[in-house]
């Protein structure tokens, strides 16, 4: 069986007739359905890749203003400046913020290194003097809570505390614990239920 052949059995006209015989029909049928067997899971999921692109690109074309330059068109000139000016000025005042902060931190970085610097040369006209560093210190806090006790009405006096345990109290011996002692487990299998 011929299709596409110049023979009296195609009929007159440039193709195909619009009438194929039956067996026409049942070659179509056929290579139509091998068709669908071998590839069929392949056509539909390009098909359903057309469909989802085909949408996508349809979503797209709606969300895009109707001609180019349309949103800078909507908006007025005068009102692009404004707000241009207002971010503008926004910006500068925040950077003078940062600029103030920056210095009261350089500022304050200063005083903490001359405090620093203080403290050393105090430590060294101590040690040549033979004294303690740290007993200058305490010499100082002294003084400074002396002044701050003369101030408030009445020093408080500490009491004569007792000691928490007695003096012959060592906790690795286990004696002179009072009530308290370690015992170890017992030995054995776990009793379990």
């Amino acid at each position: 069986l011929e299709l596409g052949g110049g023979g009296a059995a195609a009929g007159p006209g440039p193709g195909p007739g619009p009438s194929l015989g039956r067996g026409g029909l049942e070659v179509l049928q056929h290579t139509v359905g091998s068709l669908l067997s071998s590839y069929g899971w392949y056509i539909l999921l390009a098909a359903v890749a057309v469909y989802l692109l085909v949408q996508k690109v349809s979503r797209s074309l709606a969300a895009r203003p109707s001609g180019p330059g349309a949103a800078a068109a909507a908006e007025e000139p005068d009102v692009v400046v404004r707000r241009q000016e207002a971010l503008a000025a926004a910006r500068l005042r925040m950077q003078e913020e940062l600029n103030a902060q920056a210095e009261r931190y350089k500022e304050k970085q200063k005083q903490l290194e001359e405090e620093k610097r203080r403290q050393k040369i105090a430590m060294w006209e101590s040690m040549q003097e033979g004294k303690s560093y740290k007993g200058n210190l305490k010499l100082n806090q002294q003084e400074a809570e002396s002044g701050a006790a003369s101030t408030s009405a009445v020093p408080k006096s500490k009491p004569n505390k007792k000691p928490l345990r007695g003096g012959g109290y060592n906790p690795l011996s286990g004696e002179g614990g009072g009530t308290c002692s370690w015992r170890p487990g017992r030995r054995g299998p776990s009793a379990g239920g």
